[in-house]
């Protein structure tokens, strides 16, 4: 017998009836007996003092439920923001060790912040589905590098490559949840419904979550399996059907401040924070630090239509945050339903902070945000009724970020403070856990999930996996938590936060927090200041001992150090959001100074489409019109940015819509004769404005003609954090224009192609080059 098939123990003869086989080298593993489902279900940007269980305003009924029957976490951190804290989930590593130090729109190049996994950090589903398990993962991704989220792009850091039987979700930080951008297992597709036929992500999210396991069920009801559920929720666009925006009229009309006093209250009485637990400032960081993006403008200095702005921000995200927890319901109602409840090990939490990524004064659309763009109060009033609808891209002011992140210093990116890495986490498993309805005050962190479940299930993480060492776990198991007293000691030791230039540690039961803001570009990480807390006493970190126990600081600084170094964690990066977010990186295909696009084609994503951010351009298309001619030749965006050039009524039109602020920039020609045509639009950049947009002349064309001329404003950031991509002949599901509906095909002639250049080249020239193409077809 050869090596090859050394552990072959049957018999080989020349004939079969003479041989003895043996199957054991080739059966396939089976689970621990006993061992549980786990389900994870994660949520986005939620600070602790949001839910209902933990003394928050917004009614969390499902969440509700399984704490009073689990346990409820008072310390479980994250690493404050979404790709790094879902990196830690799903491989048991620190995220730096995943190569996940930022958000996989920031990648910058180093090993702690490359963006793609490496080989010796094997996930959860990849151990888990060797083991006996089914593997599911549903909802948000964003732990794939940017460049991949396209439909020739490389696959391998999509879910099925990395151990998931299934997915079904959006690959991207977030996406529009009445117009989805989503991926079935290794492709794009088309959302189920619209919203006028009721779809809403997050019930489309459970629907599928709801298939995936019925489906096991029926043909391998004795596997267990593992889902990770990560709904869009609460992450921005907040949108919600109107009857759970309306259970919340007037709840927040008290204000930030005042829910921030109230719900620290509620926090004492529930044992979730120790009494004289003191509430931190709204703006606790010094102005030469701070970043102003960030400030809290006091709810008393409002006035009476900021008020009722601001509150009702807040009443839809409570809506979005209650919708999408009873469509958790409908997959617990079916485990209880199915008798599979009992052991279902279940964690219900959330990846971050609260968001401060609204501004001072909220926003009908988040993604000025990221092209550093301010927010208009009176822009944002007008929307005030259809806030929560598809008509807008809605984010709530950074005074309830704070107050949602109560009692803590900060929010979402800050690393250093609880506000940002305080979550709320809730284990559920009755078959496992005695316990019911108790807290459990032991600090723990994202990292240690993997360990958890592992330690639960009976499965080592092996030193090697196919072929490759293992960076060991980062981890610790909470298991012995489940059955622990509420205050027993916590078996964690260390853990060291950085994120977008913050950073900070805790280690046995003290904090040391460096006093730096995110995306501030002000550099100078040598002269931070730290401050140092003791958070066995106070929890909330509002009483700095740096000067009492420069010792204690000393040793902390010095452990944040050795952790750095050990996880790849420098350089320190706190350059502004549309710094990172345009940084140069390798692509697949490298960018050209010429693209041609042509019909009958899925969208490109914007991280692979022709950038046009920041430059002059030129649009052209070759097209035969036959009477009646109408339809999209091409859109790159959605109704909150975009541009898109368009036949409608016989004539050509070009609209840009910047940051989908009224009006609609547009420029449009005479009547369209029918025959071959060259139509097209060039843009020449002639210089920034106040907060770096480009600024400079549109002309359209027909043929060699301008026929229309004036100025625009464009884009310098994205025009989305993902989905809405580039289309020929269409639009996406949520259009550039007001000007017209979706998809809007092209129809009444032959649209041969669209090229888009942006070398500089004069259009003219580019006109007589596309009009020989056009002689040739």
């Amino acid at each position: 017998m050869s090596e090859f098939n050394a552990d072959f123990s049957g018999r080989i003869e020349l004939d079969v009836r003479d041989s003895v086989p043996d199957w054991s080298p080739y059966e396939l593993p089976v689970a621990p007996e006993g061992a549980p489902n786990v389900l994870v279900v994660l949520y986005d940007d939620t600070g602790l003092a949001s839910w209902s269980p933990y003394g928050g305003r917004i009614n969390m009924p499902t969440m509700d439920r399984l704490a009073q029957a689990g346990l409820t976490y008072t310390q479980w951190h994250t690493t404050s923001l979404c790709s790094p804290t879902r990196s830690t989930m799903l491989t048991g590593r620190n995220h730096h060790v995943n190569r996940a130090g930022v958000i996989m729109e920031g990648t910058n190049g180093f090993p702690g912040f490359a963006g793609r996994l490496p080989a010796e950090c094997a996930t959860v589903g990849q151990i888990l589905q060797q083991n006996g398990y089914s593997t599911f993962w549903v909802g948000k991704n964003h732990n794939v590098p940017e460049e991949d989220v396209a439909p020739g792009g490389n696959r391998s850091m999509w879910p099925l490559q990395l151990g998931f039987d299934r997915f079904y979700g959006f690959l991207g930080g977030e996406t529009n949840n009445w117009y989805p951008d989503l991926v079935e297992d290794n492709h794009f597709i088309d959302a189920p419904a619209t919203p006028e036929e009721g779809y809403h992500l997050s019930k489309d999210l459970a629907d599928q979550a709801l298939r995936m396991i019925r489906n096991q069920q029926s043909s391998n009801p004795s596997k267990p399996w593992y889902m990770w559920f990560c709904p869009g929720a609460n992450h921005a666009p907040h949108h919600a059907p109107q009857e759970y925006i309306d259970k919340y009229r007037g709840a927040f009309d008290d204000g930030y401040d005042a829910y921030r006093e109230w719900v620290l209250a509620r926090m004492v009485e529930k044992g979730i924070v120790p009494e004289g637990t003191a509430l931190t400032p709204i703006n606790p960081l010094p102005d030469d630090v701070a970043n102003p993006a960030d400030e809290v403008r006091p709810w008393d200095e409002l006035n009476d239509d900021e008020k009722r702005l601001f509150a009702r921000f807040a009443e839809v995200f409570a809506g979005f945050s209650e919708y999408t927890d009873a469509q958790v319901g409908r997959i617990i109602d079916y485990l209880e339903e199915s008798g599979q409840l009992d052991n279902t090990l279940v964690f219900y939490c959330a990846d971050n902070g609260a968001s401060g990524e609204g501004s001072p004064n909220g926003s009908v659309n988040e993604n000025k945000f990221f092209n550093g763009y301010p927010d208009d109060l009176a822009e944002n009033l007008a929307m005030l009724d259809r806030l929560g609808s598809a008509d807008t891209y809605n984010h709530y002011p950074t005074g309830w970020a704070v107050a949602f992140s109560t009692p803590f210093q900060m929010f979402k990116r800050y690393s250093q403070f609880a506000g940002g890495t305080c979550d709320p986490m809730v284990i559920h498993w009755p078959k496992g856990i005695r316990a019911q309805g108790e807290l459990r005050h032991q600090y723990h962190h994202s990292v240690d999930v993997v360990a958890t479940v592992l330690d639960v299930v009976g499965i080592d993480m092996p030193e090697v996996f196919r072929g490759v060492e293992q960076h060991p776990l980062d981890g610790v198991s909470m298991k012995y938590s489940f059955d622990a007293a509420p205050d027993a000691a916590t078996e964690k030791k260390t853990q060291y936060y950085s994120m977008l230039g913050t950073r900070g540690i805790w280690k046995d039961g003290w904090k040391a927090a460096a006093v730096h803001a995110p995306l501030t570009g002000k550099g100078h990480f040598e002269d931070d200041v730290w401050e140092l807390y003791n958070v066995e006493v106070d929890r909330s970190e509002s009483n700095d001992l740096a000067a009492s126990e420069p010792e204690k600081l000393k040793e902390l600084i010095a452990a944040w150090f050795e952790e750095a170094d050990a996880n790849f964690v420098l350089p320190l990066d706190d350059r502004s959001a549309r710094e990172q977010l345009t940084i140069d990186r390798p692509q697949a295909e490298k960018p050209r100074e010429r693209y041609v696009y042509y019909p009958d084609t899925a969208a490109v994503p914007e991280s692979v489409a022709v950038n046009v951010r920041g430059r002059s351009y030129k649009i052209i298309a070759d097209v035969v019109l036959d009477e009646g001619a109408q339809g999209v030749l091409f859109a790159h965006g959605s109704r909150f940015g975009g541009h898109s050039l368009f036949i409608k009524d016989d004539r050509l039109t070009y609209v840009y819509n910047f940051l989908g602020i009224p009006p609609e920039q547009t420029f449009t020609s005479e009547e369209l004769t029918p025959g071959p045509h060259t139509l097209g639009v060039e843009f020449v950049r002639e210089g920034a404005g106040e907060h770096g947009e480009s600024l400079g002349t549109a002309t359209l064309y027909v043929d060699d003609q301008a026929v229309a001329s004036g100025p625009m404003r464009a884009q310098i950031g994205k025009f989305t954090l993902c989905g809405d991509g580039l289309c020929i002949g269409w639009d996406s599901a949520d259009p550039v224009s007001s000007q017209y509906g979706v998809p809007f095909p092209f129809t009444g002639g032959k649209l041969l192609g669209v090229g888009v250049d942006v070398s500089g080249e004069q259009y003219l020239d580019l006109e007589l080059e596309a009009a020989a193409m056009l002689s040739r077809e």
